[in-house]
């Protein structure tokens, strides 16, 4: 209740005193109503009461609306401060956390010959421990030991503390052992010292050694024992303590929930309410983020009806998981409903909603809500960049990144593993090498992920050198650093590399995984090794145990059928344990078109139709058999048919970086700005090749357009507008890069190797399948492709 200004003006003109003054400083609620009780005291002289104003200094360092400057001027005013007073001050300092403050009162204090207690040393202490001032903080333990304090209980356990808080246990064990006298604080003190260090054994010797244990200490130690991933003995332990509470069950679940034992967790949870313990937000959290992992929506709507029964819902932490909850398992409408209402929001509140609308897909509700933050840490950026890189959006990705750098936010892991990747997709090699500079320069360490990333990127630029070179500077290689170097090296042609690198993974004790021998088997099918695919194949189910997937019966069909060995590869499939994937067959239905087995090709096809009526490339597989026959009527009713079904071709597209920036061809492309220059190359190259004895194989090209049409469309091919964009826009020596999104065709294939020749240029053109490096006239791949 607020004291009248009347009143307090009529009660101060009359001789204050002790009772007076403990009466008027009950009814204080504001500054103004304090400054007169100060006027009061000074006008009256008062405040030379020392047991007076100590009174009055402990009230103005307690109060929330009275600054610490003011208390200190107050402090100024009284003409002999006390210990108490001087304790008083100090406090008031450790409070503001401002430990400074707190060694000019006890300097202070020395200089006027007051004498310390033993509330003064412990209240220094925690100021030092809680700036992290081990120096002054010694300093101050010197003067204890000086004036003889050094067996108060009090000091030592606060001691301990500063010690402990200030990773200094070594420190806090020499006064823990020094002390004569302990009590549970001490032990429980010298105890989460351990737990801090994440000491198990040497936490346990405390905790066995421990005259009596209390629910503290043993929560610490399940805690520690679950954190080191020693569930069972967390589990026996917390099953040993007699007085569990909330602490004891939340720690145990969240123990579970952070080894990723969710439906541990949930039990727990569960048996925890059957006991009838009081929830917190703590372990409701922890409760959530379970059921996040699981996707177990119903069970997290249920916490959320629990959260606003006991009346915690509004705690930003719960919201925060339960927004993240929504989101991830795909109700993004509870979690924006939830955004929308709560007055609670933190700038994890907002990353989780962005990373829920990008999961959802909703890119642009994500950049809305990314656009309208007034400030974005890097888990903001790292959540935008890395969700448009996993959405597709790769050239956004890149451009977002530009906007951080230029924001001055430093990028971390997460972020450039994203970028790379997007500069992988878009072949924007000159921007990916411009990372890694990035990333060198600034001295980032390149991890095992990052490694990687910058591996594949590289890799499926066609820079196998750059490639090679990350990874033999790599400190940490796992499993998946050698994978993305196997496949590197198999899709670029280095395939007796690729191998051998195999065969020194396991040297080094690195045991291969399924998707090592993904990698494995690939090299093989690249260059035809049909024996050593096979032994590969063998030793994978023999020697290490695992059992082959879809993709590893795809690539030994894959390899069977491209070495002609088609009666092999259809029974491989049908013998296979699980139910073949459509693309299985679509390898063995390329390759019977390339040996020419057109009764099993036109087989294979019209299977190949029914299974995925709307796929365009079996239609044009299919027709190009039956066209190469001379079977125009199947032909035609193919044609019929991907009217009918609305299957429309896929048009070939081919990327190219150029100074940067990356350009992308259709078939037959007349939109480019550098159209004429381009096409002025194209008949250059045209000419060249001519003389150089090439023939266009219209073969290629629809079976009705004219033989005269049919040369010009070949010409027109996107990986031939691309090269001839690549020979006027990129200089020598540097390599003429591509990436189509399509297998090259046959007589692209031909034309590069001759340009490759004619202009003295390497040419590198990453298709669908594999990597053709052109050089001098001939090409990476062998002509096996």
């Amino acid at each position: 209740m607020n004291l009248p200004k009347q009143s307090v003006a009529r009660t101060i003109k009359s001789t204050i005193n002790l009772e007076i003054l403990n009466t008027l400083l009950l009814k204080c609620q504001n500054y103004s109503q304090f400054n007169q009780i100060l006027s009061q005291m000074i006008t009256t002289a008062y405040i030379k009461d020392t047991y007076a104003a100590s009174k009055l200094l402990k009230f103005s360092t307690l109060s929330s609306f009275i600054h610490i400057d003011y208390s200190c001027w107050i402090f100024n005013c009284v003409q002999n401060p006390n210990g108490f007073i001087y304790n008083t001050m100090m406090r008031a300092c450790l409070n503001k956390n401002c430990a400074k403050g707190a060694v000019f009162f006890y300097r202070m204090m020395l200089l006027n010959n007051e004498g310390a207690d033993n509330y003064t040393y412990p209240i220094l202490v925690q100021a030092m421990g809680s700036r992290g001032y081990v120096f002054e903080g010694r300093q101050v333990h010197n003067h204890v030991v000086k004036v003889g304090f050094e067996v108060d209980v009090y000091v030592k356990n606060t001691l301990i503390s500063m010690y402990v808080g200030c990773g200094r246990v070594r420190d806090a064990r020499k006064v823990f052992d020094g002390s004569g006298v302990r009590d549970l604080v001490s032990w429980n003190s010298m105890l989460a010292g351990y737990v801090m260090m994440g000491d198990v054994n040497e936490a346990k010797v405390m905790y066995d050694s421990m005259p009596e244990r209390n629910v503290i200490a043993s929560n610490s130690m399940i805690v520690l024992l679950g954190r080191c991933g020693r569930l069972s003995e967390a589990r026996r332990l917390f099953d040993e303590v007699g007085a569990k509470d909330l602490v004891s069950w939340t720690a145990l679940i969240s123990c579970y929930e952070q080894s990723g034992m969710y439906e541990e967790a949930l039990t727990m949870f569960a048996e925890m309410n059957c006991c009838g313990i009081g929830m917190d937000e703590v372990v409701l959290v922890s409760v959530l983020s379970a059921c996040t992992h699981l996707s177990i929506v119903k069970t997290g709507e249920m916490i959320h009806r629990l959260s606003l029964r006991i009346g915690i819902d509004s705690y930003v932490n719960l919201q925060n998981a339960l927004i993240h909850m929504y989101s991830t398992c795909g109700n993004i409408l509870a979690a924006e409903n939830l955004f929308k209402v709560s007055c609670q929001l933190d700038q994890i509140s907002w990353n989780s909603m962005i990373s829920g609308y990008l999961k959802c897909g909703k890119s642009d509700k994500a950049r809305e809500l990314f656009d309208s933050m007034t400030e974005k840490d890097i888990v903001t950026w790292s959540a935008m960049i890395s969700g448009y890189a996993q959405l597709g959006l790769f050239a956004e990705t890149l451009t977002l990144f530009q906007m951080m750098l230029h924001q001055e936010v430093r990028p971390d892991e997460v972020t450039f593993v994203s970028v790379i990747s997007a500069c992988t997709h878009l072949a924007a090699l000159s921007q990916g090498k411009w990372v890694h500079a990035y990333i060198r320069k600034n001295g980032f360490k390149i991890n095992a992920l990052l490694g990687t990333t910058l591996v594949d990127m590289y890799m499926k630029c066609g820079c196998v050198k750059n490639a090679q070179e990350v990874f033999l500077g790599m400190e940490e290689k796992g499993v998946s650093s050698w994978n993305a170097l196997i496949l590197g090296l198999a899709m670029n042609g280095v395939v007796e590399k690729s191998l051998e690198t195999f065969s020194v993974m396991k040297k080094c004790g690195v045991e291969p995984n399924e998707i090592t021998f993904v990698s494995v088997l690939s090299a093989c099918r690249h260059m035809g090794l049909v024996e050593e695919g096979r032994s590969h194949f063998e030793s994978m189910i023999q020697k290490h145990g695992i059992a082959p997937n879809i993709k590893h019966y795809g690539c030994m069909v894959d390899l069977l059928g491209r070495a002609g060995l088609l009666k092999e590869a259809e029974e491989l499939i049908e013998s296979m344990p699980m139910v073949p994937e459509v693309a299985t067959w679509g390898a063995l239905l390329g390759a019977c078109k390339k040996h020419g087995d057109n009764e099993m090709g036109e087989r294979i096809g019209r299977k190949l139709i029914e299974l995925q009526p709307d796929h365009d490339g079996f239609h044009v597989l299919l027709s190009n058999i039956y066209a190469s026959k001379g079977n125009w009527h199947d032909v035609g009713e193919i044609r019929g048919m991907m009217t009918q079904n609305s299957v429309v071709k896929t048009p070939g597209c081919s990327a190219i970086e150029a100074t940067g920036v990356v350009h992308e061809f259709l078939a037959g492309d007349r939109a480019h700005p550098r159209i004429h220059e381009i096409e002025e190359m194209l008949t250059e190259m045209s000419k060249r090749l001519k003389v150089m004895g090439y023939s266009p194989d219209t073969n290629e090209v629809s079976y009705d357009v004219d033989e005269e049409d049919k040369e010009t469309a070949l010409f027109r091919h996107s990986e031939k507008l691309a090269i001839a964009f690549g020979l006027i826009a990129i200089s020598p020596p540097e390599s003429i890069r591509i990436v189509k999104n399509l297998r090259i065709c046959t007589d692209c294939h031909e034309a590069a190797k001759l340009v490759s020749m004619a202009f003295n240029r390497e040419i590198i053109i990453r298709d669908r399948h594999r990597f053709h490096h052109f050089k001098d006239g001939s090409c990476s791949c062998k002509e096996y492709w």
